[in-house]
């Protein structure tokens, strides 16, 4: 028996790529990290006479598929990551629709539902869009300095992924100019302008995303463009009686329940919860940083912002800090 669903597995994942081309439709889902979703689909005006045969996958930014759940009757799978966190909602013998649980940043992109059902069949595609924020990321050795795979090591340090195209052009679109080069998730390198100037692409030319494209992901070295989404818990700056360096931040932290915050904290917390503080701490990579969402003079005269103050030797004792405290 197992022989037999194993071999009906494989004939179903080759032949659901055979679909009319005008069986498909588009949809876009916009969630909240931890969210419980539905990603919708259905064979409508059909009789569940020979019973659905489902095929969900995420369609990968080089052009691969990633298997998240596969349903013949009764005989359901799920993989890898999507284990225990999916499902199908089957409020009808035609409804393919997905639930989704506890989303997570990777979760972020197109997925595919293929559905067979005697000779009829369906694809629909659903474009899961997660609010959050990109910000561009260099380590403490300065710019450029990331191959593709430290770049994709830096953001998961900093709670964050590396952006995709489309995140980037939507931050963009808000108001984002920066003028280093940074490396997005489908392995191409750009940095998005607002506003022209000559040692950013020139003077005269147009705002926009400039695009190095498809760079050697170990030997080439640029900075990154990450994306975090909402936080789940408590980010904030610890009142001290006195400033502190690095380890002792990372201490006092401790001391309250919480961990030294991280880069994609601090962005999160500015961008999406509009938090706002004119004093510098520490985080967790090492850096110095301080959110500003409505500016004023001596703190971000001119634009909200996260401001760098830099890296400075750990053991000067210069700073406060900010905490992270997760839900419980």
């Amino acid at each position: 028996m197992i022989a037999l669903f194993s071999l009906a597995l494989l004939f179903f994942a080759s032949s659901l790529h055979v679909e009319a081309q005008d069986s498909e439709s588009r949809i876009k889902v916009y969630a909240n990290r931890g969210d419980n979703i539905t990603l919708p689909c259905r064979l409508d005006g059909l009789s569940a006479l020979f019973g659905n045969r489902i095929k969900w996958t995420k369609l990968e930014d080089d052009s691969t598929e990633t298997d998240v759940l596969m349903s013949m009757g009764f005989h359901k799978k799920t993989y890898g990551n999507y284990q225990d966190r999916v499902y199908l909602l089957e409020a009808d013998d035609n409804d393919a629709t997905l639930v989704f649980t506890n989303l997570d940043l990777k979760d972020y992109g197109t997925y595919r539902c293929e559905i067979i059902n005697g000779m009829n069949d369906k694809t629909v595609e659903v474009d899961l869009e997660l609010q959050g924020v990109v910000f561009p990321y260099s380590p403490p050795l300065g710019r450029y300095n990331l191959n593709f795979q430290n770049a994709e090591a830096a953001c998961l340090e900093q709670d964050a992924v590396v952006a995709s195209f489309e995140q980037l052009y939507a931050e963009w679109k808000s108001g984002l100019d920066w003028c280093n080069a940074g490396w997005l998730n489908d392995g191409t390198v750009q940095y998005p302008i607002t506003k022209p100037r000559e040692p950013c692409g020139g003077a005269r030319t147009s705002a926009g995303l400039r695009n190095y494209g498809r760079r050697d992901k170990s030997n080439s070295r640029y900075d990154v463009f990450c994306f975090t989404a909402s936080i789940q818990g408590r980010f904030y700056y610890l009142i001290q009686p006195k400033k502190l360096n690095y380890d002792e931040a990372v201490s006092a932290c401790m001391r309250d329940g919480a961990e030294i915050a991280k880069v994609g904290h601090m962005y999160a917390a500015w961008k999406l919860l509009g938090y706002d503080r004119c004093d510098a701490g520490w985080l967790a990579d090492g850096s110095v940083r301080y959110p500003i969402s409505r500016p004023r003079k001596n703190c971000s005269p001119t634009e909200a912002a996260v401001r760098l103050v830099g890296f400075p030797n750990k053991k000067q004792q210069l700073y406060g800090v900010y905490c992270y405290k997760s839900q419980p």
